[in-house]
């Protein structure tokens, strides 16, 4: 079988060393070696790493931290994107650009189409933290070390064509390795049409004429039908695949995370069936004869530090098989509702919304049992008077440990509108480029900072589509 090289054992995308002898790096135990689809599959790994982050749950104020306070202080510093070059995009790139895939995996186009978009899915979420990024010169391995930063606005342009063109060179035939969709193509080309569907709400503001365009282009396409759809990273109950969460609670004792009081006041007073999900009562609370209450910490507290007090993460959450809904039929649900509101779509939002709330709790609970006396509690019900707040809540709290995505959101949409200022600090609106990358990529960052915002790498300074 003809085989394409693991790019990411030899090159990484903007600097090498050259000082050492050439094997130095080569662990003689290690394959050389990957097909088509095990590149994929590496790619697929790293797709938890989109969620799994205690950073972008303190940007969506979903969680407290108990013991330690730091990040959630929202303190200046860099945050390295080379992780997502070096190794996933990297991976995907090399079946992009192959010419001797085989077809013993499944048909080489298909092996294309998913890679193409999973390239597209990470890099919108990598343009979404830090803004302006290398796009269009990055992946060249050895031939571009100091890649080009591309204008968000353009690789926005680029995601929405490579997704396009993917999804119209899917043929018949499955594929193996496939650790998502287990090769189910029809289920990938809803799954890329649903993030153009997402990304194409993300213009709402700066561009409403093309993200109507593009929004409707997805649905034509056809975006997720059902939670079964969902676009799903499943750990597993062993040492080596388990969640970043039980690491942390279970193997570590690291109890150091609570829902936030904006979270628990959010769902508590509506008697919320996901909210046992989230966290568990406060232990200080719990006797022989009650099992407790739910209670929130304030975000970015200094001084009432405790792990009794306060609801930690629930034990589903840190669960070692956890599994991570990255993105979900109960999002498209949403961006369908609003939609209709803004006035892009046809159709009733009303029932998209009820049916978003439903498929999130059944998502959440594998239950929908007092879904509709949940739905007409007033503050839940659906009041098309205050559309925009009502259907951004909600998406808020259904997205809970999605903490990057919830942020964009709210960057987008500026709700939910309760939201703390530790120790008096604003919401970050980006991320801050790599410390390092001033080094090592000097004149395409300066460039890049100079362009966007005037010579500085500033934290409160928005993206191009948060206007």
């Amino acid at each position: 079988m003809r085989k394409i090289f693991l790019l990411t054992l030899i090159s990484s995308l903007f600097w090498s060393c050259d000082n050492f002898e050439e094997d130095i790096n080569v662990n003689p135990n290690l394959p050389t070696e990957a097909s088509g689809m095990q590149l994929v599959a590496n790619a697929q790994l790293a797709l938890s790493d989109l969620s799994a982050s205690t950073r972008g749950n303190f940007l969506a104020q979903y969680l407290a931290e108990t013991q330690y306070v730091g990040i959630s202080l929202y303190p200046e510093g860099g945050v390295s994107f080379y992780g997502w070059y070096q190794g996933p995009l990297m991976n995907l790139q090399a079946v992009i650009d192959a010419e001797d895939l085989e077809g013993s995996e499944g048909p080489v186009a298909n092996q294309k189409a998913i890679a193409k978009i999973l390239k597209g899915y990470i890099f919108w979420n990598i343009t979404d933290r830090w803004g302006d990024v290398p796009y269009s010169e990055a992946l060249k391995g050895s031939e571009n070390f100091t890649p080009a930063y591309d204008t968000q606005e353009s690789i926005y342009d680029n995601i929405f064509a490579l997704l396009k063109e993917a999804e119209s060179e899917i043929v018949s035939g499955s594929v193996s390795s496939d650790i998502i969709y287990n090769g189910d193509m029809a289920k990938w080309k809803k799954f890329s049409a649903t993030v153009r569907s997402l990304m194409a709400l993300r213009l709402s503001e700066v561009d409403p004429q093309r993200g109507e365009q593009e929004f409707n282009d997805a649905l034509s396409a056809g975006i997720m039908e059902s939670n079964d759809d969902n676009m799903i990273f499943r750990h597993l109950a062993e040492a080596n695949h388990q969640s970043y969460w039980y690491g942390q609670v279970v193997d570590q004792n690291r109890e150091w995370w609570a829902l936030t009081t904006h979270l628990v006041d959010e769902m508590l007073p509506f008697e919320d069936p996901r909210l046992p999900v989230y966290g568990s009562p406060a232990r200080a609370t719990v006797t022989e004869d009650y099992d407790g209450d739910y209670v929130g910490m304030q975000f970015g507290d200094t001084e009432n530090l405790s792990t009794e007090a306060y609801s930690l993460i629930g034990p589903a959450i840190y669960a070692q098989d956890l599994e991570i809904h990255l993105v979900t039929y109960a999002q498209a649900l949403f961006a369908q509702a609003e939609a209709v509101e803004r006035g892009w779509i046809s159709g009733d939002a009303q029932s998209y919304y009820n049916a978003a709330i439903e498929n999130s709790i059944l998502q959440w609970t594998g239950t929908t049992e007092d879904v509709e006396e949940f739905l007409n509690q007033p503050g839940v019900a659906y009041d098309s008077s205050n559309w925009l707040e009502q259907i951004s809540n909600q998406r808020w709290v259904h997205l809970y440990m999605h903490g990057y995505e919830a942020w964009a959101e709210w960057r987008r949409t500026g709700y939910p509108s309760e939201r703390t200022h530790p120790q008096g600090a604003e919401i970050p609106l980006r991320l801050q480029y790599p410390d390092n990358e001033g080094f090592n990529n000097t004149a395409s960052y300066e460039e890049a900072l100079e362009r966007q915002f005037g010579g500085t790498d500033n934290m409160y300074a928005p993206v191009w589509w948060d206007k």
